[in-house]
């Protein structure tokens, strides 16, 4: 496969060191890789708004003017797939990761080991972002990317899928289930929640990084939490 990957990060000699793990890890897992490496966020963005198609983004959250947490943010107002990868010296920044559905968190010194593994996960994400579910819905043919389900919810024999538009279609809750992958979990009876859409769950209900807000089974909270945690 070929990636398209940034690396962001102000301090010059962590951007070299980056750099070389990211290369040699595309040299052992068999990779093509584009990387380019930005000292600011704003020479990223600025870069960006002419070559919006990255895969992956190694960003470093502490940086001069703007921070990396409020970069992404503006990347995820029209970019749902790209793979972001914080890298920081603290770990403080966990709570706002959920808002950009941040892949993962890399504390500096960043491990070798840590990376690699890191950075498969993420080319599997991509990998997984290409598939599309099909559905027949008044004589017509209507595509559904998974990465673009939000959550599913069942009433009585149908299926009312939250995507970029609402789908609904005949068929179970549990026959969608096995359509899907680890990114989704079923939060009781009735709701499948893609858990990379999730920005902060209680005891009550799920809220979704785009406002939505689901109510949560009781019982429910302990296995949701579990289920973000083992994801990442």
């Amino acid at each position: 496969m070929r990636y398209k990957i940034a690396i962001c990060d102000d301090s010059a000699a962590d951007r070299t060191y980056v750099t070389d793990m990211v290369n040699r890890w595309s040299a052992t897992a068999g990779h093509a890789v584009q990387l380019n490496t930005f000292d600011s966020a704003e020479s990223f963005l600025f870069h960006y708004a002419d070559e919006s198609d990255y895969d992956i983004l190694l960003l470093d959250i502490e940086m001069a003017a703007m921070d990396g947490v409020t970069m992404a943010k503006q990347l995820r107002r029209d970019n749902e797939t790209v793979q972001i990868i914080f890298i920081t010296g603290y770990t403080d920044y966990i709570a706002e990761g959920y808002e950009v559905a941040a892949l993962h968190y890399l504390v500096k010194p960043v491990k070798e080991e840590k990376l690699f593994s890191v950075l498969d996960r993420a080319a599997e994400k991509l990998r997984k972002n290409e598939k599309v579910l099909h559905f027949e819905i008044g004589g017509e043919m209507v595509r559904v990317p998974v990465y673009q389900i939000r959550y599913a919810e069942v009433m009585a024999n149908y299926v009312t899928i939250h995507a970029a538009e609402d789908v609904t279609v005949k068929m179970t809750l549990g026959d969608l289930e096995k359509e899907l992958d680890e990114r989704f979990y079923r939060a009781g009876r009735s709701i499948i929640v893609n858990l990379t859409q999730i920005s902060r769950v209680t005891k009550t209900e799920i809220k979704l990084s785009d406002g939505t807000v689901i109510p949560l089974p009781r019982g429910a909270y302990e296995g949701v939490n579990r289920a973000i945690i083992n994801m990442r």
